[in-house]
């Protein structure tokens, strides 16, 4: 069976690739007197994580949402209720585990990249000077991802009828969980740049 047909066999395949990878490249660098250096395998997890978690999020943001407005207003239209049923509900899965995968991956690369725990501390106190931009996309990070819990599943869960919900309820529910999208959208420019200023020296 080819694992290619379905994306659950992709992702184990994308996975194993990198495994295979980390392995030829960890025994190259043990031929040299090197260890295996956890760090780098957590902030990839943490990489992989963050562009789902941040693609869904661009995708909601400048394809669904407008696409459904384009769908709502296109009388006798197919209409967008396939989207709504089908697509919405599994891209919403993904994007709140990618949020919280983002994160907690984003807390270990911390201890294992800086080499104690005093390191979190040091990012989310924005008290010291070489942990000031790591620290404030780390923020920025759980700020977007308390977002998705609090504001966007619930009250999409309210929109998609997977909880019950009068029209007026929907109605404010939409409302809510679009501005919260939005304006994880925009937080999500500055911390992309804090990110990878820190291993590219942002003057701050």
């Amino acid at each position: 069976m080819n694992p290619l047909n379905s994306v659950k066999g992709s992702i184990a395949t994308g996975f194993i690739v990198a495994a295979l990878i980390t392995i030829v490249l960890a025994q190259l660098e043990m031929t040299h007197g090197g260890v295996l250096n956890i760090a780098i395998l957590v902030r990839w997890l943490h990489v992989v994580s963050g562009v789902m978690w941040i693609g869904l999020l661009y995708y909601f943001n400048v394809v669904q949402v407008p696409g459904l407005a384009a769908a709502a207003s296109d009388t006798g239209g197919p209409g967008g209720a396939g989207i709504s049923k089908y697509i919405a509900p599994r891209a919403l899965l993904w994007f709140r585990w990618a949020a919280v995968a983002t994160w907690v991956t984003g807390a270990f690369y911390l201890v294992y990249g800086y080499g104690d725990w005093t390191a979190i501390h040091r990012a989310f106190s924005l008290t010291d000077k070489q942990f000031i931009s790591i620290g404030i996309g780390a923020w920025l990070g759980t700020i977007m991802a308390f977002n998705v819990w609090v504001f966007i599943w619930p009250n999409q869960k309210k929109v998609l009828g997977i909880v019950p919900a009068t029209d007026e309820e929907k109605a404010k529910a939409r409302k809510v969980a679009l501005m919260a999208s939005r304006i994880n959208f925009v937080l999500s420019i500055p911390m992309l740049m804090c990110m990878s200023g820190q291993s590219h020296t942002l003057p701050f």
